[in-house]
């Protein structure tokens, strides 16, 4: 399948021949979430931790006598169902909350996303991205007369002047081909990719 190619100016200067296997595959609904929700989860740090009833700072002090309260009985404020006591099962940092996605299920997913920013006309090809000087005014500048001042921006190999001119920009998002995640590619309202990018996706997952 062919795919329209334009300039920072928003003119189209051609067209770009790519696999129909990475841009005009059907989509899974099911397959996408999949592996969305796998790769959040792989990414969660896990280093949340809470309390045992051993480890909160606590008097081992009879709270109240045992007899003639009226209350149940208790030994010591550190337990569970008492405000300020431990957990009766902690989040731990060594909890494990990563989740395995086969190789080939995950290529999958991303051709499937892929191919739906086509159909829903969200995938943009432009010819090549650079800006001289690491300026934010610069970045906007060029993508300015695109109407791109939210999107996704995929790039063959991110220079630093383009790296240092969008980072500043919070609806924008500028990386490299190998760093395309299927979480990044929903999040967008626009992706837009560079001639050398798409070649460097269907190498990758093609």
């Amino acid at each position: 399948m062919e795919l329209n190619v334009i300039n920072t100016q928003g003119k189209a200067v051609g067209s770009l021949q790519v696999s129909d296997s990475l841009f005009g595959r059907e989509y899974n609904e099911a397959l996408v979430h999949q592996v969305v929700t796998a790769f959040l989860a792989n990414a969660r740090s896990g280093n949340r931790a809470q309390l045992t009833r051993a480890e909160v700072k606590h008097s081992t002090k009879k709270p109240f006598r045992q007899k003639g309260t009226g209350n149940a009985r208790a030994g010591m404020t550190s337990t569970p169902n008492r405000r300020g006591g431990g957990r009766a099962f902690p989040n731990k940092p060594d909890e494990n909350f990563t989740q395995k996605v086969n190789r080939k299920m995950f290529r999958a997913g991303m051709a499937a996303i892929l191919s739906q920013l086509v159909r829903d006309e969200r995938l943009i090809v432009v010819d090549e991205l650079n800006v001289d000087s690491p300026k934010t005014k610069e970045f906007v500048g060029a993508v300015q007369p695109m109407g791109l001042e939210q999107a996704l921006f995929i790039t063959g190999e991110l220079s630093e002047n383009l790296y240092l001119s969008s980072r500043n920009l919070t609806n924008v998002l500028v990386i490299e081909a190998v760093q395309a995640d299927p979480y990044s590619l929903l999040r967008f309202k626009k992706t837009v990719i560079t001639r050398d990018a798409v070649k460097l996706l269907e190498e990758q997952w093609a």
